[in-house]
C-alpha cells in the first residue's frame, strides 16, 4: 500500500507537469516572497536557473535527461533528448514547473501534513536501503581464478542444449514391438512401418517428432534417445514407456557444443558476483538481526 500511495502521489505531480503541450516562455522573478523560510541546497557544479533563489545545476540537468533517456523505448528514439535546444526545453517545461510547485506545497504547509510525513519518511528509508546495498556490493570482488574453477566444474552444464530430431514407433505389446524391430533391422523404412502400426499421434507423420530437447518426454525416453550409443540413422533398441511399446530412430542432431572459456567469462563473473552479492547482504542481515531486538506480534495480525 505505501509503495500504491507513493506512485498515486507521483502520477499526480508528473500529470500536472505535463499539463499543456506548449513551451513554457519563462521569466524568473528576482525574488519570491514566501511564507517560511527554506533552506537552499548549495550548489555544486554549473548553475543553470535560480527559481526564487532554489538553485539548478547542469549536472541535475544531465543526470535526469540520462535517466528520461534510459526509459525512452528503442523504437522511439525521437522521444530522446538529445540537443541543447531539448536540454533548454526540458530545464524549462520540467524542472522548473516542479520547482514552482514544490515551492507553493512549501508555502501551504503540505510537508506537514501526517500522510506526506510518512510517505516521505518511508521513501527515505527505501534510498538509504537501496544506497546501502549498492555500498555492500561494490566491495563483492570475482576472481579469475574463481571464474576458472566454476567453469571447469560445470563445464558440461555449460554446454549448448542439445537437439535431436527423432522418430518413433509406439505399439501396445512388446511382441509387436519385437517384429517391427526385426523388420527394420531387416531395411524396412521406418517411416513407412511408423504411418501402419505405430499408434501414437506422431504415426501419421511417419513417427516424425522433429528436433526435441531432453524433458520433453519421460525419463526413459531420454535415457535412449539422448545416449551417446544411438548414433545418427541408427535404431534404438526396444524399450516400455507409459502408452507401449517404443521403438526409436535417430535422424539427426545439433547443439550441445562446449563453450569456451573465454565465450562464458563474462557470463560466469556476473553469476558468480550475483551469488555473492546475495550472500554478503544476508550475512549483513544475519549480523543486524543477532544484534537487534525484533518484536514481531502476529496476534494483531488480521
Amino acid at each position: 500500500m505505501r509503495r500504491y500511495n507513493l506512485i498515486i502521489l507521483l502520477v499526480l505531480i508528473w500529470g500536472v507537469l505535463l499539463v499543456g503541450c506548449e513551451k513554457l516562455n519563462i521569466s524568473l522573478p528576482k525574488k519570491r516572497e514566501s511564507k517560511k523560510e527554506v533552506t537552499l541546497p548549495e550548489v555544486k557544479g554549473t548553475l543553470i536557473a535560480r527559481i526564487n533563489n532554489y538553485p539548478i545545476t547542469l549536472e541535475e540537468l544531465n543526470r535526469e535527461i540520462e535517466n528520461f533517456n534510459s526509459m525512452v523505448p528503442a523504437d522511439r528514439p525521437e522521444l530522446k533528448i538529445d540537443t541543447r535546444e531539448k536540454k533548454i526545453d526540458y530545464l524549462k517545461n520540467d524542472m522548473v514547473r516542479r520547482v514552482l510547485l514544490y515551492q507553493e506545497a512549501l508555502d501551504r504547509g503540505l510537508q506537514n501534513k501526517e500522510e506526506v510525513i510518512k510517505t516521505i519518511e518511508r521513501t527515505k528509508q527505501d534510498v538509504l536501503v537501496m544506497e546501502l546495498v549498492k555500498e555492500e556490493m561494490e566491495k563483492v570482488e570475482v576472481s579469475s581464478r574463481e571464474i576458472e574453477d566454476y567453469y571447469n566444474q560445470f563445464k558440461e552444464e555449460l554446454k549448448e542444449p542439445e537437439e535431436r530430431q527423432l522418430r518413433e514407433i509406439v505399439v501396445p505389446t512388446e511382441g509387436e514391438a519385437r517384429e517391427l524391430l526385426i523388420q527394420l533391422l531387416q531395411g524396412a523404412d521406418f517411416a513407412t512401418l511408423a504411418k501402419e502400426r505405430s499408434r501414437a499421434p506422431s504415426a501419421k507423420e511417419g513417427g516424425d517428432l522433429g528436433f526435441i530437447s531432453k524433458g520433453k518426454k519421460f525419463a526413459q525416453f531420454d535415457e535412449i534417445a539422448f545416449s551417446d550409443a544411438l548414433e545418427v540413422g541408427k535404431i534404438s533398441s526396444i524399450f516400455k514407456g507409459p502408452d507401449g511399446y517404443y521403438i526409436l530412430k535417430l535422424e539427426a542432431k545439433k547443439g550441445g557444443k562446449q563453450k569456451s572459456l573465454s565465450e562464458m567469462w563474462d557470463d560466469i563473473k556476473r553469476g558468480l558476483s550475483y551469488i555473492k552479492q546475495q550472500k554478503r547482504i544476508d550475512d549483513l542481515i544475519e549480523k543486524l538481526s543477532k544484534d537487534a531486538k525484533i518484536e514481531i506480534y502476529e496476534g494483531e495480525i488480521k
